[in-house]
Parts: C-alpha cells; structure tokens; sequence
C-alpha cells in the first residue's frame, strides 16, 4: 500500500527518471516525488544530440522532456545540479554532494551511462570530444559549424551508432571526416556485416572517409590543439578535431557501492533487475541505461543503451514502485537518421545469434527490411526508409515461431499475413 507519506526518490535527471516521475503523479501517487539530477539543465532526450539539434535542424529546447514550468505544478522536487554521493539502503537515505540527506521510501536508480574515454596519449587536448550530455552537444555543434567554415577536419574514434550520426552531421556542416573502426565494417557487432557495408557505402558516397581494422594509439597536438591522430598500424590522419565514440559504461558506482548485485561488464555491466527493474533490494528499482534486466520474453538478461528503453522503462518501473504488477517486456527498439537514411530496428541478434539475414526489397536504393532469422525464427528486423511497419516487425519477432524465408523477402506478401 502507497500513502500520501510516503517519499519516492529518483536519481539521475534523464529520460528515464522524468517519465518515471511524470508516471508516479499519473497513476495517483501523492507522496513526495524528489528527483535528482547531476546536470543543470531540465532532464532531456539523448537523440537529439547526435541528430536535430547537432545538425542545426531543431532547437535546443526540443531536447528537454517537459518545460521547466511542468515540474513545479506536478510538485516534483527537483535537484538538479548535484551528485548523490552515497545510497544507505538500511537507513533508507541518499546523500547529496552538498551533504544533505533525504530519506526514501522507494528508490529508483535511473543514473544512465558515461562515454568511456580513449586510454591513449593526447586525449587532454582541447580538440578532443565525447557525446553524451547536451553540453557536449552545444560545443560540439559549435566545432562543426567552425570546422564546415574553415575545411577542418574531423576524426572519429568508432563507427557505431553516434559515431556515424556525428559524421553524418559534419558533412552536412562541409567538415571533412575520417573515421577510424577496428572492426571490418561500421555497425559489425550490431548489424553484423551483411548490412554494415551498407553504412560504410552511405558515408562514402557523402564524402566520409573509413579506416577499418586500426585503433588510435596517439592524438598528436601543440600548443594544446589537436594536428593529427596516429593508428596502430602505422598511420597518421590529419585532424583539427576529435570525437571519441567507443561506447558507454553504466554508472553503477553508487549501486556498487551499496552493495546492489551487478552484472559483470563481460556481460553487458549494469545493475542486475528482474523483470519488474527491482534490484536486489526490495525497495529499490533501477531503470534506462544502467539496468540489466531479466527479459520475460527473450529469456536472457540485456541492458538497451537506447531511447525507447528510456522511454517505457521508467514509467515501468515507476509502476512497480506503487506495487502494481510489471513484466517489462519491451522488444528492444532504435533508431537513426544519417544523411537521406531513415531507420528503425527492433529485436535483439547479437554476433553469433542467428544463422540467416533475409531481406525484403532493394537495398541498391536503399529502400528495404532486413530481418535476421534463427531456425526460422525472427530475432530483430530493421526497416531503411521503409515506414509504419514496425508493429508487424515486433509482432513476428514476439511469435517466436518459424516464418517462411521467402515469403518474408517477397515484398507482394503482407507481413502481418505472416504472424502466427
């Protein structure tokens, strides 16, 4: 039972926790809802980072989950600007930066994830970025529109998702890029590489330049600047400026420290959660980024690095912190937007998991499904400037049933025709 006393506290001013207090007031809850955050700025939306606001095609503001007015008249409590320092889950307490304690009832960790740094000499440089929060987003959108002016260059560490979509945006300021990938293809441990080599020719035909199966060893500067990048093979690439994207690293710091189960980061990392993103302790729940959940459906444990799990994992867990019955079951969802290409990809095929790739229309024109098959069965599906068929998409991949091959590539057959 939930009462008017009762104290729910949130930590970490993203996505996930907005909407989980935005759910927590929905569902009726009128107990004190106090919501931390790191940053300064109103709790935001990620993709806007490495998109509409980078490009220059939105405004910063389209960021931002609610106006700032929003949180003042839902009585949300807001401390933005300040760590929390220290969780004691037997007093029931988080202890902020500043050294003030507030006690919880319910505790929802939604702390996100952070840009792991390139552990190589150079990486003090002033030239040198990440892309994670929007501050880094309004510097970097700065360099690239200076970089477009001046016919500076570049270099990007990794060809995956932000990588690419950075590179993308760069172009379209006229900056020149390279980008360094250690694996074969872009997107190879994702897409694998019957489709990465469709994202490596997407970029080259912009003017993007690869260099696959290298890693940077040094970032080369003076006088505090950037001047190049050398790789391990020998080589040496001009660069005005940097953009490290070899991923993120969840933020368990504060579940570790009080003593939370994680996950070994071999395993993905995260703060280990059942279905219903409740921790180890009964009272405290994690959701977005820094979760690793059970999941009901694909019967293994995932943590989903996206928007969309941001997005229903924080209602959800702001569900199961009122005791409500939650099975999240989310099919895994993203989506990217580079240049002309618009995609979406649902479903879950890591390297190694499927033994086919079927593909339904033409990907010369880049105009197709693709979808990735075990035994027969449909893991993920990913639609390239192909609309509203997402639902049928996650549909055959919930089935969990045996599709026909070549009925699912043949474009006159209806997908929803096919779910059992």
């Amino acid at each position: 039972m939930v009462d008017a006393d009762q104290t729910f506290v949130i930590v970490g001013g993203g996505l996930a926790g907005a909407k989980a207090a935005e759910t927590l007031r929905a569902e009726g809850f009128n107990g004190r809802v106090i919501l931390i955050g790191d940053e300064r700025d109103y709790p935001y939306e990620r993709p806007p980072l490495s998109k509409g606001y980078l490009t220059g095609a939105k405004e910063r503001d389209s960021a931002f989950v609610h106006e700032a007015a929003w949180y003042a008249r839902h009585d949300i409590e807001l401390h933005l600007g300040q760590s929390v320092t220290a969780v004691d889950r037997e007093a029931h307490t988080v202890r902020l930066g500043d050294g003030t304690v507030i006690r919880y009832d319910k505790l929802l960790l939604a702390t996100g994830a952070e840009p792991r740094r390139l552990d190589i000499p150079g990486t003090e440089l002033a030239g040198v970025h990440h892309l994670r929060r929007l501050a880094h987003a309004d510097r970097l959108r700065q360099v690239l529109a200076s970089l477009g002016r001046d016919n500076g260059h570049l270099v990007i560490a990794g060809a995956g998702w932000i990588g690419l979509e950075v590179a993308a945006a760069a172009r379209g300021y006229g900056a020149e890029v390279t980008v360094v990938e250690s694996d074969p293809t872009p997107l190879h441990r994702v897409l694998g590489p019957e489709l990465g080599q469709l994202f490596a020719d997407l970029h080259t035909d912009h003017g993007v330049r690869f260099h696959f199966g290298a890693r940077f060893t040094e970032i080369v500067g003076q006088d505090g600047m950037v001047l190049a990048v050398r790789t391990d093979d020998g080589e040496e690439h001009p660069a005005h400026a940097v953009l490290a994207a070899i991923g993120a690293a969840p933020r368990t710091a504060l579940a570790e420290n009080s003593g939370l189960a994680l996950v070994d980061r071999a395993d993905g990392g995260g703060i280990a959660v059942d279905e219903s993103l409740r921790t180890s302790d009964p009272d405290v729940f994690a959701a977005g980024d820094v979760a690793a959940a059970h999941h009901p459906l694909l019967h293994t444990r995932l943590r989903v690095e996206h928007w969309a799990n941001a997005l229903n994992g924080g209602p959800a867990a702001a569900r199961a912190m009122l005791g409500q019955h939650v099975s999240y079951d989310r099919v895994p969802y993203f989506f990217s937007d580079q240049y002309d290409l618009g995609m979406e990809y649902s479903g879950w095929a890591p390297p190694g998991s499927y033994d086919q790739v079927v593909v339904r229309g033409d990907t010369g024109k880049r105009e197709f499904i693709a979808f990735w098959l075990k035994e027969g069965r449909v893991l993920a599906g990913m639609n390239v400037n192909v609309w509203d068929v997402t639902d049928p998409v996650q549909q055959l991949i919930r089935a969990r049933k045996p599709v026909d091959p070549d009925a699912l590539a043949d474009a006159s057959v209806p997908l929803e025709s096919l779910i059992a």
